[in-house]
């Protein structure tokens, strides 16, 4: 969905989009699963991305806009990775050992002993099993100095920040490994072409179909001419380490451009722990196209790119999900279309006429219009998806307001301010027009939908060409509709869902999650000592003292931004965080970094105590105190709705 809203937006820009995505099919683990199924491994494959209700038809259901599709079983690829894999071997950068080592078999990753813990992946959990195999190995350790010496050449390179210093820190300042590349123990991969007894290892084959999709080692490598290096590939951040370290060193051994930017998202989790297929089936799954079906494709478009700001790990509930939707959706955005299209139809038909001179409270909407684009453009650039559609809200947010302060339906009243009543009518239509164009590349359908009631039809580059053409005098030719996103009942619906999720475990099938009931699977995590949510009740005080409103009034809640967030050097607990509060500048230290890291911060409004006397925590300065809340073992931090803004007093 990210990669989906970034390619729209450089499309509506003008620029010429290659939006690459696809499957990756080889390995142990797919080997193992089809065997598991009674099936030939490709045909296993075949099942699950080309099938009905498979990847492909996924993707359709999501809206995802790709320009081209790779499976890692296409032959063209194949034949392009045993080039590869001959040209590394001819150049010395390939030799053939043994290996001997811990190895996941769902993950598709070797550990070490310290890493894989009382002999567990780190990442899903499962146990890890010894493998001991003639093998090719790959010289990472020949190019880590040059490695090194990118990323301090590149800082942008890899993002957000904290991934840079966990890669330098954690594998290339300690010493890379040469990584083992090709295995015998299983035959579902791509042949060794000069040793067929091997197959290529996963990430030299998955790794490589970025540049054999655009026709790298082919008879046509005009698209690997055209559009290679890459302006930006997105990754988990489970897998950052294989497209940041061994990736652009497999770049540098073939001697092809690194590519300009790598960012690492976060993951979107369940009761506080990652959404798997290799954990227990149904703990950690929720289906998107239950979600779709049921509340709409751009509502879950709009809910992920807006509820987790990019980078950071995010927690998916049903409950989160539909309050955004009736807040954000329903009363915000909705709202503000039903009124303005139906006083459009009441007062004028439809078609509004020409109005009157515009006034200070119309210009100062158009002012906010033309800030929340140059905003939002900076910001999406960024990656910043969660902030620059807090914008665009800011501005709808900012026109149910106007129609508030204006009183349209007063106007209305007078014949002698009818051309009044036009102007503010098409300053709201101007305003929703803008936030119309804006919202395209995250919610396609609802845009064009919006427009449509507006009676605009252009194509894409054109409408984004006019965002900063705020004209009082454009014709609007506009109609009502259904309610684009009718309010849900919050008690009703969680009901509803609480019954697909039974459903859902009586038959197998995954449903969507956070029914408000502690699940057996939750129960079976906690048990094994994965995260869990704490469900200890809060006890009530000891011999609290009593205090009047006077003391109570003696402390200064305020709504601050968090704009910068940093770990403490040799200090576990603390983070600095820098704050916006609207009148001025301030810095806190928290003792909070056990539970949250700064990338899960910026962007977030906290609550703090304004009016703290100032104390020096490891000598440095915290001018206040962030609100949090006790839940079991862990703070957490209560934060502001978006719709307070910083500096607001909390009474």
């Amino acid at each position: 969905m990210a990669a989906d809203t970034v390619a729209r937006l450089k499309r509506m820009q003008g620029y010429d989009v290659m939006f690459l995505t696809g499957t990756d099919e080889h390995g142990m683990k797919i080997e193992k699963s089809a065997l598991a199924a009674g099936k030939e491994p490709k045909q296993f494959v075949d099942e699950i991305v080309e099938g009905p209700g498979g990847i492909k038809d996924l993707w359709k259901l999501m809206n995802i806009s790709h320009d081209r599709f790779i499976r890692t079983t296409d032959k063209y690829h194949e034949e392009a990775v045993q080039k590869i894999f001959r040209k590394l071997y001819e150049n010395g950068d390939i030799y053939k050992s043994e290996y001997e080592g811990l190895y996941c078999v769902p993950c598709e990753a070797f550990w070490t002993e310290t890493q894989a813990k009382d002999g567990k992946c780190p990442d899903c959990g499962r146990p890890v099993e010894m493998a001991k195999e003639e093998s090719y190995f790959f010289r990472l350790s020949k190019y880590a100095d040059r490695l090194l010496e990118f990323f301090e050449q590149n800082p942008e390179f890899l993002q957000p920040q904290s991934r840079v210093n966990e890669m330098i820190n954690n594998f290339i300042k300690p010493g890379l490994e040469d990584l083992c590349v090709s295995r015998t123990s299983f035959k579902w991969g791509i042949p060794v072409e000069f040793d067929p007894k091997h197959v290529i290892y996963v990430w030299i084959d998955a790794l490589s179909n970025y540049i054999t999709a655009l026709g790298y080692n082919s008879d046509n490598e005009e698209d690997f001419h055209k559009y290679w290096p890459a302006d930006v590939q997105l990754v988990g951040k489970d897998i950052v380490r294989f497209h940041s370290i061994i990736w652009p060193i497999m770049l540098m051994a073939l001697g092809i451009p690194l590519p300009k930017k790598v960012y690492a998202h976060g993951w979107l989790q369940i009761n506080g722990d990652k959404m798997s297929k290799s954990k227990a089936a149904g703990a950690h799954i929720i289906d998107p196209v239950i979600l779709c079906n049921r509340y709409g494709t751009d509502a879950i478009r709009y809910f992920v790119l807006r509820e987790v700001p990019f980078g950071a790990d995010g927690n998916f509930s049903n409950e989160a999900l539909i309050n955004r939707i009736n807040s954000d959706l329903a009363n915000d955005l909705g709202n503000l279309i039903n009124r303005t299209t139906a006083m459009s139809e009441r007062y004028f038909g439809g078609n509004l006429p020409a109005g009157a001179e515009t006034e200070d409270i119309d210009r100062e909407l158009q002012a906010l219009a033309a800030e929340t684009c140059s905003n939002y453009i900076r910001k999406m650039d960024e990656l910043q998806f969660s902030n620059a559609l807090a914008d665009v809200w800011k501005l709808v947010s900012r026109a149910n307001k106007y129609i508030d302060e204006t009183m349209p339906w007063v106007l209305a009243k007078d014949e002698a301010r009818k051309a009044r009543l036009a102007t503010v009518l098409k300053t709201l239509c101007e305003a929703i027009r803008i936030s119309a164009i804006l919202i395209y590349p995250a919610m396609p359908e609802t845009s064009e939908k919006i427009l449509t009631l507006l009676g605009i039809r252009a194509d894409q580059t054109a409408l984004w060409n006019s965002i900063n053409e705020w004209d009082p005098a454009r014709e609007y030719s506009t109609r009502t509709s259904a309610p684009l996103f009718p309010r849900i009942d919050l008690e009703k619906e969680m009901s509803e869902l609480a019954s697909l999720m039974e459903k859902g475990k009586e038959t197998g099938e995954s449903a969507p999650a956070g029914d408000g009931k502690a699940s057996k699977e939750a129960s079976s995590d906690a048990a094994s000592g994965n995260k869990a949510q704490s469900t200890e009740k809060p006890q009530p005080p000891e011999n609290a003292e009593i205090i009047g409103i006077e003391d109570f009034a003696k402390v200064e809640l305020r709504v601050a931004l968090v704009t910068e967030c940093e770990k403490v050097e040799k200090a576990n607990k603390l983070l600095k965080l820098q704050l916006d509060l609207g009148y001025e500048k301030r810095q806190i230290v928290s003792g909070i970094a056990e539970w949250y890291s700064p990338q899960d911060l910026v962007g977030k409004k906290v609550i703090v105590v304004a009016n703290l006397k100032p104390a020096k925590l490891r000598g440095i300065e915290s001018q206040g105190m962030l609100l949090a809340a006790d839940s079991g073992d862990r703070a957490v931090v209560v934060f502001a709705p978006d719709s307070a803004e910083p500096g607001s007093k909390v009474r």
